[in-house]
């Protein structure tokens, strides 16, 4: 009785094999591209899906953002400079049967196109342009990958620069140059300070000489702010004008300094 209900249990394992190897089911971020005898015959999914066994097979892809990381790539920039750059990558397959059909393992077609373009586009640029412009070299890789990534059904929705590393001598040789750029700055700015006062004193000293009094009031206001330091010493200019005032009067004023001299306009005596 037992070895009668054997080929009944053979049977019935079988066709539980064969539905469990038809029956695929499929998440809200995959796609099944179903191949009939080999041939593409459609992209099928989210949910429950039945294929037929042996003749029929499906790949799965999933449509979720990956996260590329691009190992550190040895970059001569266009100034010859030796620098180690690596970056991020984001994309996410768009077309399912493109992805599979088109190029074999995408993903690692994907890093390896991303590797070379960020040696090739990098290398155009100097240095300063790696530190500075970092954010129109993302737009120009991610530009230039999702244009050679298009026929592989992948669209490429960023990509990151992490990191420049240099050597140590460059690390030094910047610091010079930022040093010598601040010090260039810091001369440039005092150099305008000095231009901007001495035409503040050029206009200062055309307002004072239209007044005379406005000189000497200008005068006592430096005595008083003068007198009010506590240094034994005080210097205090003295107007050119005042001097030559002073020296003219005491020379009009000196005994014998008006009258004529001897002998002339007054009659000799006679001894």
């Amino acid at each position: 009785m037992i070895f009668a209900l054997v080929p009944y249990a053979v049977i019935a394992v079988l066709v539980v094999a064969l539905v469990l190897t038809s029956v695929r089911i499929l998440r809200e971020y995959e796609r099944g591209v179903v191949f009939t005898l080999g041939r593409y015959t459609g992209v099928k999914g989210p949910g429950l899906i039945l294929l037929v066994p042996i003749i029929q097979q499906m790949v799965r892809v999933d449509l979720r953002t990956i996260v590329l990381d691009v190992p550190s790539q040895d970059i001569i920039s266009h100034d010859n400079v030796s620098v180690k750059v690596n970056a991020v990558v984001y994309f996410r397959v768009v077309d399912p049967n493109k992805a599979i059909i088109q190029v074999e393992h995408y993903m690692q077609a994907t890093s390896q196109l991303a590797q070379t373009t960020l040696r090739s586009v990098l290398g155009k640029h100097d240095l300063d342009e790696m530190l500075s412009e970092r954010d129109k070299l993302n737009a120009d890789l991610q530009q230039i990958l999702d244009r050679q990534t298009d026929n592989w059904g992948i669209k490429i929705a960023n990509v990151e620069i992490k990191h420049v590393d240099l050597n140590e001598n460059m690390v030094r040789a910047i610091a010079r140059q930022a040093e010598a750029e601040r010090n260039r700055r810091a001369r440039i700015i005092n150099a305008e300070g000095e231009h901007q006062a001495a035409e503040r004193l050029v206009e200062a000293a055309r307002t004072l000489a239209a007044l005379p009094e406005a000189m000497q009031l200008r005068f006592l206001s430096t005595l008083y702010d003068i007198a009010n330091d506590r240094s034994s010493t005080v210097v205090f200019p003295v107007p050119i004008d005042l001097l030559r005032d002073l020296f003219t009067r005491r020379a009009a004023d000196a005994p014998g300094a008006a009258s004529p001299p001897f002998g002339k306009g007054e009659p000799g005596t006679s001894s």
